[in-house]
This record gives structure tokens, C-alpha cells and sequence, in this order.
């Protein structure tokens, strides 16, 4: 989800372990010359998936930290193709938190239905990073360097 920390603690992450780190988010942003926000709003959240899925499917996973936009986790081949060679983690915050990081999110560029509510996008995602996770590392309550630690400790 937006605000779980996943770009901040990604790169604390890669620091802490000497890995390279990526952020798909900007990566699909360069490749499509434009916002993930304009993508949504031009093209309909299912562009912004599919652009993800294919930045995902195109990576060389090996030896990095990759932050991943919210919705990689609706790619079974792309969450596949990034286990392939490394440890899934889903940064778990409640609700009531990704709310509170992310203020406004109209401008945000989630991809989700125009019709869903945060809170219902929530819920679906839960499930699906739930199941790809394969280390789950709750964040409420830590600092950024905390949860880093956190993540390091169970790798």
C-alpha cells in the first residue's frame, strides 16, 4: 500500500545490505514519459497495471532492493518472477496509518477502480500481499530504521 514505507525502507535496506535498490514506481514513470497519476487518469488504472507487470517482468532481480508500485502484487507472473531469486517482504501497516502518511491520495496514482474506496482496495491487497509474502514485518509503532531492522533480523 502507499505509505507502508516501502521506498524509504527499501533504500535503508539496500544500504544496510549492500544491494542495489530500485524503485519500480519511477522506472514505469520514465518508460511512460508521464505520472503514474496521468497513466490512471488518461489511460484507466489497468494501463498502470500492465505497465507494472511488464517493468516488473523485465527486471534483473539478482543482488537488489526493489520497492514495488502497490498493485505489482495483482501479476502472479510477475510476483513469480520477482521471488525467483530473492525473499518477498510485505511492510504491514493498518489502515488508520497508510491513511495518515498519505493524506489526499487523489493525486497518488493508485491503481484502483474508480468506484473502490481506499478502505476496500485495502482489504484486497491485504489478501494478496498476505499470500506472495514470504517474511511479513508489521511497521506500526517503528521508525523507518526500525523496520529496516526488522526486515534484517528475519532474513
Amino acid at each position: 500500500m502507499p505509505g507502508s514505507g516501502k521506498s524509504t525502507v527499501g533504500v535503508l535496506l539496500a544500504k544496510r545490505l549492500g544491494l542495489g535498490f530500485i524503485d519500480t514506481d519511477l522506472l514505469i514513470q520514465e518508460q511512460a514519459g508521464r505520472t503514474l497519476q496521468d497513466i490512471v487518469d488518461q489511460d484507466g488504472y489497468e494501463a498502470l497495471r500492465h505497465l507494472e507487470e511488464q517493468v516488473l517482468l523485465k527486471l534483473d532481480v539478482r543482488h537488489k532492493v526493489i520497492s514495488t508500485g502497490g498493485s505489482a502484487v495483482y501479476s502472479a507472473r510477475a510476483m513469480e518472477h520477482l521471488r525467483s531469486s530473492g525473499t518477498l517482504v510485505f511492510l504491514d501497516i493498518p489502515l488508520e496509518l497508510v491513511i495518515e502518511r498519505i493524506g489526499d491520495h487523489s493525486m497518488r496514482g493508485i491503481s484502483r477502480r474508480p468506484d473502490q474506496s481506499l478502505a476496500a482496495l485495502f482489504e484486497e491487497r491485504f489478501a494478496l500481499y498476505s499470500r506472495y509474502a514470504d517474511l511479513t514485518v508489521k511497521g506500526e509503532g517503528l521508525s523507518q530504521d526500525e523496520v529496516c531492522e526488522a526486515v534484517v533480523s528475519a532474513l
